[in-house]
């Protein structure tokens, strides 16, 4: 029997905290239904083993528990139908402290008030906590945080704290285990970002213990990430023997060494000026090295425009420069799209789309628009951003953004991809090394992989049956596997809000038949034991109109744009580095 979630209602219905976390359920692909405190532990014929994940606020959950312990046979029920329960505080103080006291049977668990802004998950629990066992967050969230202070030595298990105090733990009551997080509130995933970005930093105990909670109690129903998937980025870099602080050849001794890969995001108006011997060390080591594509000139704000001819032209243009670019090296490029400044418009993702690109990668999720649409927290959250029409936007990250906001990525199935300019290659790239030494020292294992690569393996699947599973993807192509001793079928889903824009979907080398389904498109695909392919959506291919060539004063204006860029981290940003290591 499957899990099934249960939110403990009022008899007002769902209060707004009730309803953001059925939001998260929803969002984790997780079916759940609403009880009040009467009808929930009403008993049920033929339920076999404890099914039931109970999630709910302090208050609800003291009213379900005093009646279970006036009599055996209130606690046999208990134990029969409930598997776990996830308990916040809210604003109801009074009711925190009086259910910690009731579940410790003690009078000494006191609540506190906490202005450490640092928090530490434990790695107690490696199954419960997962790739956040052992890591640190420096929260920016103001004002004092309701903490714990715990008698030693009884049966609570800290899973969260804040300087001397807990804000998450796990205790027990009857045997069930209980979930306690002192959080006033649940996050929001309607919620704006108007930045864009989501950084856990600012939403740490309002999003991580729910989020812990779930993927552990539903883990065979939750949408998962069939593999950690990893990548560097490095931006603008020729191809010569050194670039700026970066020397193609010492990277590549210390990502055999460190663990790690390096996709270049390659400028297309550079593919003349690959050195041969670089590009030998790139053909030769694809594990360690892959190139996407940086823009077409990279001129400022070149894909924030809405005018879709021109935007086609430049398009056009950069995988002709590409194409040309794979026949002089002999290096083939990812047919991924890292926006030059991170700066693109609905149109450029549009056009993107009706090419032969399969995602793009950046650190921005809003677009350049006059009136850019609303990016919410459950759209960074997804695997990729899908609201542009429906083609994937997968997100980024500098290293600054801290290996929490990395480690909590991996946790939600996005893969973990990190951003770089030469400059962060200096000092014989200590500050690299030392970053990438804690992120593959995260409690799970990164699989390092091309930036393509990683883009077509990146989805989110669960079981429906032994011999069925539902699988989302979110690029134009999606590597598939089987790794099970018996066959497979696969019903694979795409959104897609127009299916007429679709030209045919593949599997491997034949063609695939689909159906409109809901928001998108769904297929199936058959596979036998440990047997994998490459599935395609294909779109109607856009006409370019003209061809995209630049008059004689563009051309001089890019060319020089060009060599001053490199001037300057060839020259300007080693000296400068020089003088202030002098000084």
């Amino acid at each position: 029997m499957r899990a099934e979630a249960i939110i403990l209602a009022g008899d007002d219905g769902l209060s707004s905290q009730n309803g953001n976390l059925a939001k998260l359920l929803d969002f984790f692909g997780v079916s759940w239904r609403t009880s009040s405190v009467s009808e929930c532990l009403v008993r049920r014929e033929g339920a076999n083993g404890p099914t039931s994940r109970l999630l709910c606020s302090a208050e609800r959950f003291l009213e379900l528990i005093t009646p279970i312990e006036q009599g055996p046979d209130g606690v046999d029920q208990w134990r029969e139908q409930i598997h776990s329960a996830f308990v916040y505080g809210e604003d109801d103080i009074a009711s925190l402290q009086k259910l910690a006291k009731l579940l410790a049977g003690s009078e000494t668990p006191s609540l506190q008030n906490s202005v450490n802004g640092e928090l530490l998950v434990s790695n107690k629990l490696p199954d419960f906590c997962g790739v956040m066992a052992g890591v640190r967050i420096k929260t920016n969230q103001a004002g004092a945080q309701p903490t714990f202070a715990w008698p030693q030595g009884d049966q609570s298990t800290e899973i969260i704290t804040q300087g001397h105090g807990a804000v998450f733990l796990k205790l027990e009551c009857e045997k069930v285990p209980i979930f306690l997080c002192t959080s006033r509130d649940i996050i929001d995933l309607e919620g704006a970002l108007p930045d864009g970005i989501f950084d856990l930093r600012d939403h740490a105990l309002r999003a991580l213990p729910v989020v812990l909670y779930i993927k552990w109690a539903f883990a065979q129903e939750c949408w998962n990430a069939p593999e950690r998937s990893a990548c560097l980025v490095i931006d603008d870099p020729l191809l010569k023997a050194t670039y700026g602080f970066v020397n193609f050849r010492e990277l590549l001794s210390l990502m055999q060494r460190h663990n790690f890969s390096t996709n270049i995001a390659f400028i297309p108006w550079n593919w003349r000026r690959s050195d041969p011997e670089v590009a030998r060390i790139f053909r030769e080591n694809p594990e360690h090295y892959s190139i996407s594509i940086h823009g077409s000139v990279h001129t400022q704000a070149e894909f924030g425009t809405g005018d879709a001819v021109r935007l086609l032209n430049k398009v056009k243009r950069a995988l002709g420069e590409m194409d040309r670019h794979e026949l002089a090296t002999g290096i083939s490029h990812d047919r991924v799209m890292v926006f030059p400044q991170g700066v693109f418009s609905e149109a450029a993702m549009k056009v993107l789309k009706g090419t032969d690109f399969i995602a793009a990668v950046n650190n921005d999720t809003i677009s350049a628009d006059r009136e850019p649409r609303t990016i919410t927290i459950a759209d960074v959250w997804d695997t990729a951003v899908m609201a542009y029409g429906n083609f994937p936007l997968f997100t980024r990250r500098y290293p600054w953004s801290g290996i929490e906001n990395f480690a909590f990525d991996s946790l939600l199935g996005k893969p973990v991809v990190i951003v770089i300019h030469h400059d962060f290659c200096r000092d014989q790239c200590a500050r690299l090394i030392d970053f990438m030494e804690r992120l593959n020292a995260l409690a799970c294992r990164l699989t390092w992989r091309s930036l393509g690569e990683l883009v077509k393996r990146s989805c989110r699947q669960r079981s429906l049956s032994e011999e069925l599973v539902e699988v989302e993807m979110y690029a134009t192509e999606l590597r598939i596997e089987n790794p099970s001793a018996h066959s497979k079928r696969f019903l694979i889903k795409r959104r897609e809000a127009d299916p007429s824009t679709i030209k045919e979907v593949c599997a491997g080398v034949r063609s695939v038949s689909w159906e409109s389904s809901g928001e998108g498109i769904q297929f199936a695909v058959d596979l036998e034991a440990r047997e994998a392919v490459m599935i395609r959506v294909r779109f109607h291919e856009l006409v370019a109109e003209g061809d995209g060539t630049d008059n004689l004063p563009d051309r001089a204006g890019i060319m020089l744009r060009r060599y001053l860029c490199e001037f300057r981290d060839n020259y300007v940003h080693k000296v400068s580095a020089f003088s202030s290591y002098e000084n």
